[in-house]
């Protein structure tokens, strides 16, 4: 089988030099001369053999120490995608909107444990989101603004992710656990042709303290993935998932490359794909772009 490895580095920390990728190049079965895709930041190891592909990543992980590169490690032929359904909190930008509304209420630090448990896969999502939109009942909807205005940053390298794989044919949706208000504005922000998200009730400009049920949760991402894919007439393979919490693991498990994105310990155990150090950028290396075909977001 004709594989490849992937090294990537974060592009504000490049640690790849020739010696750490004839290192690679050594314990891959079969390697081709190495591809730079962004030098001293990203390159390609094509090989060929029929080991366990998570083995395989195991062994390049021992070998990387404690370098800050993320390893990612696939079949060559099928790695570009047409779909790329992506979490929004802590993925596409660094913050989690219900903590920051929360914070305009006193209460920060009460919903981001709630926050924190649910993304660990400790508590389950559904009740967690009910019970911390409870806690915002009476705040003025209008705080949603200043949280976007104030709070809310893109992840370094989104734009370049959504713009560049659109610019190929894909066709790209932000999904989120949390809510339209925030979805619909950072989807605008990033480029992504669609988003999916809860939506919060609101009544004389004032958030009721409910979200409108269903909850949109793992299930429900995981039903998006499934969604998406029918109606685009595409293969599994052809499927990119990226996200960080326990309630994107549904989604992640079934595409055609699941990446666990800075994510907490369970979701990054069990995707095929993890990115630790690098931004966004890294979902491109992954897919053999050179840094020359970017498009700016």
């Amino acid at each position: 089988m004709s594989l490849v490895a992937t090294l990537i580095c974060n592009p504000a920390d490049p640690a790849l030099d020739s010696t750490v990728v004839d290192g690679a190049r050594a314990i891959l079965p079969s390697p081709g001369p190495a591809q730079w895709l962004f030098d001293e930041v990203a390159v390609d190891i094509p090989f060929s053999g029929s080991e366990d592909i998570r083995g395989i990543e195991n062994r390049l992980r021992q070998a990387r120490g404690d370098l800050p590169i993320d390893i990612v490690v696939q079949p060559q032929s099928t790695r570009r995608k047409k779909l790329l359904l992506a979490d929004m909190d802590s993925t596409m930008i660094g913050q989690e909107c219900i903590d920051e509304l929360a914070d305009f209420a006193g209460l920060k630090a009460h919903v981001a444990r709630i926050t924190d448990r649910a993304m660990r896969g400790e508590i389950d999502f559904e009740p967690a989101l009910r019970e911390r939109v409870a806690l915002l009942k009476g705040m003025p909807v209008s705080v949603v603004d200043e949280v976007l205005a104030k709070r809310i940053k893109p992840t370094p390298g989104g734009r370049e992710l959504v713009a560049t794989m659109r610019a190929h044919g894909a066709w790209t949706c932000l999904i989120s656990g949390g809510f339209t208000l925030f979805t619909k504005v950072v989807a605008e922000w990033i480029g992504f042709q669609e988003n999916r998200a809860n939506q919060l009730q609101v009544e004389d400009g004032k958030l009721t303290g409910e979200v409108v049920e269903p909850v949109l949760g793992r299930a429900a991402k995981l039903a998006t993935l499934i969604d998406l894919r029918e109606s685009f007439d595409l293969d599994n393979i052809d499927t990119l998932v990226v996200g960080d919490g326990a309630n994107d693991l549904g989604m992640i498990e079934q595409a055609g490359l699941g990446v666990a994105y800075h994510a907490k310990p369970a979701v990054a155990a069990s995707a095929a794909a993890r990115i630790e150090h690098a931004d966004l950028t890294a979902l491109l290396y992954a897919q053999g772009y050179r840094r020359d075909e970017f498009v700016s977001g």
